[in-house]
């Protein structure tokens, strides 16, 4: 089939690379979210997609609005049988959803009809999920509803953030997608609608949702710590202050601790919680670099009786 890939994030790349390398299909271009300032200099940078697609010599696309009459006029012109989709990062028109032959297939990164929206990895993370996975599904007008073409599982591991989770879906996701492809073409995959029952939705995680409540139980931080890395980062405040909190391990034998007391030793630090304590492993004060907790707190001079969370 003749494609059309949309996609951004770096998250993207491994899918964006199968297709290209399939002997079955052409990526005749890419479709990417625009130029985005970055860095200190805050100059315009190209999606990792973008950047990819040029080094394959493949032609970008980079409406500001997919509904823009030039975008969409070129894309009829290009004429695609299948539009394949990931992280694509913004909402597609019925004007272009009706374009290509086979429609636009997404992989998302959920077992739909969980985790509908923008965080499902996040979310997975956050609610504790054992089992996780991708799915690949027919885009229509609702938020990732549409009838859905091939799934794969994935464990989540105890010590998971939403980084590591994220990029081992991402490439077995690859994986997923391009067989979809495949099945669209030869005509073996049908896509079967999703279940009414079992939906969950998974909302972008803002930064007020990344603050961590001490008062929660040890295995809750824990979840929220590795649940917001690496963005947008779960955080407290000391000495009125933020700090990212980048990693810890709960102690179930350490009950001596208020919720948000510390303790310090030369080479640990430990803060209390609504259950147990948790040992801060890795953290990064406000305006420096991310740092052992051990060193955070030798600089700081914690006091007896200190607490973090304001």
């Amino acid at each position: 089939m003749k494609l059309v890939f949309a996609g951004t994030p770096e998250v993207a790349l491994p899918a964006l690379d199968a297709l290209i390398a399939s002997d079955r299909h052409e990526v005749a271009a890419v479709v990417t979210r625009p130029d985005a300032p970055a860095g200190r200099g805050r100059r315009l940078v190209a999606s990792p997609v973008a950047q990819r697609a040029e080094e394959a010599g493949i032609e970008v696309l980079k409406p500001a609005k997919p509904r823009d009459e030039d975008f969409l006029a070129r894309l009829r012109e290009i004429a695609p049988d299948c539009c394949p989709v990931v992280a694509y990062g913004a909402l597609l028109p019925k004007a272009a959803l009706e374009i290509p032959v086979h429609g636009w297939v997404n992989l998302h990164f959920s077992l739909l009809p969980a985790w509908r929206g923008a965080a499902p990895v996040q979310h997975a993370v956050l609610a504790g999920d054992e089992v996780t996975g991708a799915s690949t599904f027919q885009i229509e007008e609702g938020l990732d509803s549409g009838p859905v073409y091939g799934v794969l599982t994935e464990e989540v591991r105890a010590t998971d953030t939403s980084g590591d989770l994220l990029t081992r879906l991402a490439f077995a996701g690859s994986g997923l997608l391009a067989a979809t492809m495949d099945g669209i073409e030869d005509g073996s995959l049908k896509a079967v609608p999703q279940p009414a029952e079992g939906v969950t939705l998974a909302p972008k995680i803002e930064v007020e949702d990344a603050k961590i409540d001490w008062s929660a139980p040890a295995l809750r931080v824990d979840r929220v710590v590795r649940g917001c890395a690496p963005a947008p980062g779960a955080w407290t405040l000391f000495r009125e202050e933020r700090l990212k909190v980048m990693a810890v391990t709960p102690l179930p034998d350490r009950t001596d601790l208020e919720p948000g007391e510390i303790a310090a030793t030369k080479k640990a630090v430990f803060v209390g919680t609504g259950s147990h304590a948790v040992q801060l492993q890795w953290v990064q004060p406000q305006g420096k670099k991310p740092m052992a907790a051990a060193d955070w707190a030798r600089g700081v001079r914690i006091s007896e009786g200190e607490r973090v969370g304001g």
